[in-house]
């Protein structure tokens, strides 16, 4: 593989990324980096066999198309300002494997359901 495809490849990935939870239309995606449909659907399998994104048909104005959803994305800072263990009474006693765990924890277990 060329040096230009891995670019091209790090480029897509960072703006699907940056697109959050929603994702970016397929189309969008290739108008917005100058690519043709063809050269950009052969990035968005390759990213998607790589298991880096997730592909999902999509019926928009008419057409069908893919939305690219990043599997692992971009942290933030306000993606972790109300995580529960930050004012957590608890922290000091929080453990693997005590009484006290954040594998057992039921606030941490209810934030982490609602950012998936």
């Amino acid at each position: 593989m060329t040096r230009k495809h891995n670019n091209l490849e790090y480029k897509v990935l960072q703006i699907i990324k940056e697109s959050g939870s929603q994702g970016i239309l397929q189309s969008q995606l290739w108008k917005r980096i100058g690519a043709t449909s063809r050269e950009g659907s052969r990035v968005s399998l390759k990213l998607e066999k790589a298991g880096l994104i997730e592909r999902i048909r999509e019926l928009h104005d008419g057409k069908w198309t893919y939305k690219l959803i990043a599997k692992k994305r971009v942290v933030t800072l306000d993606s972790v300002m109300d995580i529960p263990c930050i004012f957590c009474l608890q922290q000091d006693r929080c453990d693997v494997g005590s009484n006290i765990s954040p594998t057992t924890c039921k606030r941490l277990s209810e934030w982490l359901e609602k950012q998936s």
